[in-house]
């Protein structure tokens, strides 16, 4: 096997394992929370705290996972514009810092369930909506990553339609997933209750993300010289 086949394959794998890993961590933790429970969510945690723990400790790992994707990417498309491969790979760090960034917040929800002595001025129904209110900015802090998240998909859809070795009909879905995606975060900050936009994007970044995986890691890239 050449060595952009390679590349193209550890690159899908990655994405891959990135994808498996966020969704199963994203179901996991989400199964503990009671909308507008605080107290529901805040036992539901305690009760299952290493389950917790586990699914936070996933979250950053499949936040790792999805930058060593982009950085295998980088690697097979940097022959196209080391510029806007350069780009593209530091706008999905971006996104990958302030999605870290966010996820201290659940360890912080952790320490207040855990009630370490200094937290005994507050009381049991003040703990858990402090809890639930890291929730809700853990939430918003993964919204702000979906800025960086939307725009890293741009320059990576030019680059795999300019490429000449991965599908031009899969650079184009990257490049229109990067509109919708950038719509759904300021949608989701301006009119919260018009969610319209999410039917389309979702669905579209399914098929242009899983699409991209797919094609790395079964069909590889073909050695030749970029258009």
């Amino acid at each position: 096997m050449n060595s952009i086949n390679k590349t193209a394959r550890m690159a899908g794998f990655l994405y891959l394992i990135y994808m498996v890993t966020h969704i199963i961590s994203d179901v996991w933790r989400d199964s503990f929370i009671v909308l507008g429970d605080a107290a529901a969510t805040a036992n539901n945690i305690m009760a299952h705290e290493k389950l917790f723990t586990i699914a936070t400790v996933g979250d950053l790992l499949a936040a790792a996972l999805f930058f060593l994707a982009a950085w295998a990417l980088y690697v097979l498309l940097k022959p196209v514009n080391k510029n806007l491969a350069l780009l593209f790979l530091l706008l999905n760090l971006g996104g990958v810092a302030i999605q870290c960034s966010s996820d201290l917040f659940l360890f912080a929800i952790q320490l207040l369930m855990n009630g370490p002595d200094y937290l005994n001025v507050f009381q049991v129904d003040q703990l858990q909506s402090l809890a639930m209110f890291f929730l809700d900015l853990r939430e918003k802090g993964f919204t702000v990553a979906q800025l960086f998240y939307g725009a890293w998909l741009f320059p990576l859809g030019y680059l795999v339609y300019k490429s000449g070795f991965l599908p031009k009909i899969l650079g184009i879905v990257l490049m229109v997933h990067c509109i919708t995606w950038l719509s759904t975060f300021f949608q989701s900050f301006f009119f919260p209750g018009f969610t319209a936009i999410t039917y389309v994007s979702w669905p579209l970044g399914f098929i242009a993300e899983f699409g991209l995986t797919l094609w790395l890691l079964v069909m590889g890239a073909k050695e030749q010289k970029p258009a």
